[in-house]
């Protein structure tokens, strides 16, 4: 473990430090598998940024498995790692067995070799789509067990089968919490959440369900800055309003993605366009 570490930090020293800021990020962050001897810090922004002092996720509890452990995502802030734990111990409660975990961070964040742009300061995590098995997967069959979507063939409405009210519920749950900036879910699961009637009648939680695509197989919870943390960016509040009826039919429109053709790749994340706390903690202790 302690010689990838000290690999990517060779790599810097090697290459100069001008040379190796122009480098992309992932090229060194996806490298380190241990987590820096600190103080628990996000630093930066969702998409641009690192983690210090990283809590790693137990693979298993009472109420989750955590899924993919070779790519060695499980790591986050302390406010993540309980966020998790308690959500998971009110799946049982809203009829489900249990969660299964995607991805958190990796060790020291920063960005991935693949997989995703944000994730990056420990403030982010994956949920599938799926009850935790009554049984335990093993390690080899959490590299492989189906993510699956809970959309219909044409993509044109859900799956009732699969996404129940114990997962409506469930998203209810996460965005009351205060912890939480915003969830990401498909269009479409937005607006079957917009129809569901939850207990109390209350609907000022889905104004933090936001529509992205991409998110049909799991939803992706992105938790407010700490308290105090002056070095994490976090994002402005959702808009007001729950999010449905006008404001959801843009994402039923040609508008929200046209690909043009001729347009260039994105630029990599490179280490100088981090903030200068990251490059000096890839050779963190």
């Amino acid at each position: 473990m302690i010689g990838r570490l000290l690999l990517a930090a060779v790599w810097v020293l090697a290459a100069g430090a001008t040379a190796a800021a122009e480098r992309p990020a992932k090229d060194y962050f996806s490298l380190i598998d241990t987590p820096s001897r600190e103080a628990a810090a996000a630093i930066g922004s969702y998409s641009r940024g690192c983690l210090a002092g990283a809590v790693e996720l137990a693979q298993d509890g009472p109420h989750w498995q955590a899924m993919r452990l070779s790519r060695n995502r499980r790591w986050g802030h302390p406010l993540l790692i309980s966020f998790v734990e308690e959500l998971a111990a009110k799946a049982p409660g809203l009829g489900l067995s249990g969660v299964l975990v995607g991805d958190l961070s990796q060790p020291r964040g920063g960005p991935m070799s693949f997989g995703h742009t944000s994730h990056q300061i420990g403030l982010d995590v994956d949920f599938w789509f799926r009850q935790m098995p009554q049984e335990r997967l093993s390690p080899e069959a959490r590299e492989d067990y189906a993510f699956r979507t809970v959309l219909n063939e044409e993509k044109t409405d859900i799956d009732p089968d699969r996404l129940t009210d114990g997962f409506a519920g469930l998203l209810r749950e996460a965005a009351r919490d205060r912890r939480v900036a915003r969830i990401f879910v498909h269009p479409v699961i937005k607006r079957a959440l917009c129809a569901f009637e939850a207990p109390d009648g209350e609907r000022a939680w889905l104004s933090k369900i936001r529509p992205w695509y991409g998110h049909d197989a799991h939803f992706h919870v992105r938790l407010n800055c700490p308290l105090s943390a002056r070095a994490c960016r976090g994002q402005r509040p959702p808009p007001a309003g729950d999010g449905c009826g006008a404001p959801l039919d843009y994402w039923f429109t040609p508008a929200p993605y046209t690909p043009d053709p001729d347009a260039k790749p994105k630029a990599e994340l490179t280490l100088a366009r981090l903030p200068e706390r990251c490059r000096a903690l890839l050779s963190a202790p």
